[in-house]
């Protein structure tokens, strides 16, 4: 018996649709930005690849501008009222692991993870440019005193950081994976750091 010209029609729109997902969803490697020979464009680009990550929900709700984090794709302030308190790790009588587990909890789709807080004060990145942002991560004043090569390593291998790629529950995940992200960021560095206009 053959199958209906629709179906198969459908199935391989559906495959297609996927696949063009797929690749909307990653992230272009260093090497694709191997053409900008001006080491201050390149560095530019780079970032501004990954600012897909930086400016994703999954990173904009816990850097939050405030004393209150966001939620969801369209950062709305959490819910319950939460507060960064004085550590990052939630107000007392109200901590962050009060609720957020060592591990996602897919039952209630409570998010989790052993270290779960609120980055700190000077690295707000809600509302802010990723020209801004780029300028906010270099600076060591306002990065917790990090040099870049410490920001390279929090951003390609934090476990924290890593959370926003298997993000449980209908979260949708940052874009590419953390080693792409870890390998612009220090394609960026390598090209000199430069930030995109604000």
């Amino acid at each position: 018996m053959s199958v209906p010209t629709r179906v198969v029609a459908a199935v391989l729109f559906a495959f297609v649709a996927v696949a063009v997902q797929a690749r909307a969803d990653d992230l272009r490697a260093p090497a694709d930005f191997a053409s900008i020979t001006d080491s201050a464009e390149r560095a530019r680009a780079l970032f501004t690849e990954a600012g897909r990550v930086l400016q994703h929900p999954r990173c904009i709700n816990c850097h939050p501008v405030g004393d209150r984090p966001t939620q969801g794709q369209d950062e709305h302030p959490h819910s319950p009222p939460v507060f960064r308190g004085v550590d990052g790790l939630g107000a007392i009588g109200l901590r962050c692991t009060t609720c957020h587990q060592a591990a996602n909890y897919e039952a209630s789709g409570v998010p989790g993870h052993p270290q779960w807080h609120v980055a700190p004060r000077e690295m707000a990145w809600q509302k802010k440019s990723l020209g801004e942002i780029c300028e906010q991560v270099k600076d060591p004043r306002r990065n917790g005193g990090k040099t870049l090569a410490q920001i390279h390593d929090h951003m390609a291998h934090d476990s924290l950081v890593g959370w926003g790629w298997a993000p449980g529950g209908k979260r949708e995940p940052a874009p590419g994976t953390q080693a792409q992200l870890g390998a612009l960021i220090d394609a960026w560095i390598q090209a000199g750091a430069a930030c995109p206009a604000r």
